[in-house]
């Protein structure tokens, strides 16, 4: 869980504002949605599914990183 956490918030850094949801990568908004999912699985104690959907949100995070990055690069941005 921690790891989803930390790949979403680098990717959230690299994407621009917190609050603003123009231009959010539809992949950190899902990674968002399933960090939550698990979140609420855990509560539940259905840890099987909680692991799953934490796994899927870290690599829904890691999309969206790559997708800011390269849009960096696009720009010419460092």
């Amino acid at each position: 869980m921690s790891n989803a956490r930390q790949a979403i918030k680098a990717a959230r850094d690299a994407t621009g504002p917190k609050n603003s949801t123009v231009g959010t990568p539809a992949s950190l908004i899902e990674a968002e949605a399933l960090l939550n999912r698990a979140e609420d699985s855990l509560q539940k104690r259905a840890y099987k599914q909680a692991r799953r959907d934490a796994i899927a949100a870290r690599g829904k995070a890691a999309e969206a990183l790559s997708s800011a990055r390269t849009a960096d690069d696009r720009n010419g941005a460092s």
